[in-house]
């Protein structure tokens, strides 16, 4: 599903933030990537969403090199991955409809098939009732579950989770690993960037460790 080869990742006045990672994900697989802050986590995630380019190595996701992928190419490349941030990333002027709607908005996606993929996606979330509100008025964990909801309408193949759970308390950082491994059952292969090291642990999954730039243990 997606597989590193020597990539580097160096900024002209940082250095290098990645050095000579490799690994491969199976298609189905849920992987945490750990590291203290500043190890490159972020950095990975990136050029996985082809929000940046690596400076040397190859990206291979889903049998195509994205590493120099066209700027042409790279949307029609995304709608393959589902994004999750620690800061939600919400429209707070939109209803949480709207807001999960906006990935098959962008897409094209006909009306009606927009209306069946949001509310199926809030419905695997449990927010399937609150779709006319707005996220403002709804707690950080809902908020958590909207951006979800978002990432998974698009039935992406890959999920990127930077710091997913790092605003919740315990019992909604497990609920939200959870619903993580209710995709992975499915054969989505999921990539979760945590500091969370107990819970991640008691999960028992595949972990990857970055240790300033370089993958210390896959």
């Amino acid at each position: 599903m997606l597989t590193f080869e020597n990539v580097c990742k160096r900024y002209p006045d940082a250095g290098e933030a990645l050095t000579d990672v490799s690994f491969h994900l199976q298609r189905g697989e849920m992987v945490f990537l750990t590291g203290r802050s500043g190890a490159g986590k972020s950095t990975l995630l990136k050029l996985i969403a082809m929000m940046e380019q690596a400076t040397r190595g190859s990206i291979v996701f889903d049998g195509q090199n994205i590493t120099r992928a066209s700027d042409g190419k790279i949307p029609y490349l995304r709608r393959k991955l589902g994004l999750i941030f620690q800061d939600y990333k919400l429209l707070n002027d939109r209803t949480v409809f709207d807001n999960v709607a906006l990935p098959l908005i962008v897409s094209g996606h006909g009306h009606q098939e927009v209306a069946r993929r949001v509310r199926a996606a809030l419905d695997k979330v449990g927010l399937l009732g609150k779709e006319r509100k707005y996220p403002l008025a709804l707690s950080g964990g809902e908020q958590q579950r909207i951006g979800i909801a978002r990432a998974i309408v698009n039935k992406p193949k890959l999920i990127l989770a930077d710091e997913p759970t790092g605003n919740l308390d315990p019992d909604l950082s497990a609920e939200i690993m959870r619903m993580f491994e209710q995709f992975m059952q499915v054969g989505v292969t999921v990539l979760i960037a945590s500091h969370d090291i107990k819970l991640i642990h008691r999960l028992g999954h595949r972990e990857m460790m970055l240790d300033k730039g370089r993958l210390v243990s896959a």
